[in-house]
Parts: structure tokens; sequence; C-alpha cells
């Protein structure tokens, strides 16, 4: 079964209080190769490995299908930094 961007989104909305998930499949719709950044206050203070760890266990059955998750964990004022930056 192929995993979805959706899910994953919803997943980190539901388990991270995400306020900004923008996950992308990178492998052509089937599910096995994601991008993702994922904005959350509960990453207030962690380092980067604790951010990563909390990721990778709140999707820790998918990652049993996924092959390769690259991602940005950013706290809400890192995440608007980075956006006006960009602009």
């Amino acid at each position: 079964m192929a995993i979805t961007c959706s899910q994953l989104e919803d997943k980190f909305r539901s388990q991270l209080g995400a306020t900004h998930v923008d996950v992308v499949d990178m492998s052509d719709g089937c599910g096995s190769k994601f991008k993702a950044i994922i904005v959350s206050p509960q990453f207030e203070g962690k380092p980067l490995l604790q951010r990563h760890r909390l990721v990778n266990s709140t999707i820790e059955e998918e990652m049993k299908i996924i092959h390769a998750f690259e991602m940005k964990t950013w706290t809400p004022e890192q995440y608007e930094k980075q956006k006006n930056n960009a602009g």
C-alpha cells in the first residue's frame, strides 16, 4: 500500500501539532520517497537530532515502506524567518 502526502501531513498535524506541513512525493506517486517541511511549536528548544527523532517516531510504521525521507523541521518563528528571507 502506497503512502500519500496527505496521510503524512495529517499525521504530522495531529501528532506533532504542526502548524504548517508541506510534503512532496519525490517518487512519482509510488510513495517511497518524500521531502517534507514540518513546522511545529513542539520543536521549540529541541536540537535538530531530537526534532528528527520526533518526526521519525511519528511515522515509524510508514518508514517500513518509505525508502527515503528528507525533512526540514522548523519552529513557527524559524518558519516565519524563512518565509521573510525567501521573499
